[in-house]
């Protein structure tokens, strides 16, 4: 990440325990630079989901808390913030599984994201034809019940309801799961299109190494809900380690990522 770019979102040393007692997170720090695609990947389990929503404050109603450490946003503590003032402030999650308003049409859905706008219809309606223009699938589809659409235009719908808030800043929950690949090329494309012609900065958490370290341009790696690597895009690619355990590139006598024990791992990580 370009030393110039100023940091948008700085999460330093922070834990996170669920239900007073299970702590998943073990002093996650990372930073997004304004206008960058930083991915956080790592295994399912690995602590990734739950980072997100501590940066968004929606641990509460899963009965987590962040114990320690801090969140910045622009250099401001956020973790008193509710996710509607984070919202306000430009900070939008989208989260894992799509959760679109089933009943509601596409374009409702899409309408529900700028509840919180304050700058007028016809700002608004700019940006529902700015959505469109990214996604004209759903421009298409949008006077179908969201119910009745594929998993891939509810994944759009999604996206695109996130950026009718007219954010500076998106977390992206697992945009690829249950996609099949053309479609998600799709959204990769459009996401980069997004950051590179919008300037809207991503923090995207993502099982589909490959596919996250084509388009992001930095990575932190979680094991167990820690950090144990990070880089620019392009080193992870070519990291020995990563490819072994995340690109399926270690060869024929390759052991499975699941069946080297932790500590080895970790060793071979940190050394």
């Amino acid at each position: 990440m370009s030393a110039a770019a100023s940091t948008v979102l700085h999460v330093n040393g922070i834990e996170v325990i669920y239900n007073h007692v299970i702590l998943v997170l073990k002093g996650v720090s990372l930073k997004v630079p304004e206008g960058g695609i930083v991915a956080l990947l790592g295994g399912n389990g690995a602590g990734k989901t739950t980072t997100l929503r501590a940066v968004s404050n929606l641990l509460a109603g899963e009965r987590g808390a962040v114990t320690k450490g801090s969140i910045e946003l622009c250099g401001e503590r956020i973790e008193a913030l509710s996710p509607s003032e984070l919202v306000k402030r430009g900070l939008v999650q989208v989260m894992e599984g799509r959760h679109c308003f089933a009943h509601l049409t596409i374009e409702e859905n899409l309408m529900t994201g700028a509840y919180t706008r304050t700058d007028g219809k016809a700002a608004v309606a700019t940006t529902l034809e700015k959505v469109y223009s990214y996604f004209p699938r759903l421009k298409t589809r949008r006077t179908s019940q969201a119910a009745y659409t594929s998993g891939g235009e509810q994944q759009m719908c999604a996206i695109g309801r996130a950026l009718m808030a007219n954010p500076r800043t998106v977390l992206l929950d697992e945009p690829s799961m249950g996609l099949a690949p053309q479609i998600v090329d799709e959204v990769f494309g459009i996401v980069k299109d997004l950051n590179e012609k919008e300037r809207v900065t991503f923090l995207l958490a993502e099982q589909n190494t490959a596919m996250a370290l084509r388009y992001a341009d930095y990575g932190y790696i979680l094991e167990n809900g820690r950090v144990v690597m990070d880089g620019e895009a392009k080193s992870l690619r070519e990291n020995a380690d990563v490819k072994e355990f995340y690109l399926g590139m270690g060869g024929a006598d390759r052991k499975s990522f699941r069946d080297v024990k932790s500590y080895k791992r970790r060793k071979r990580w940190l050394a």
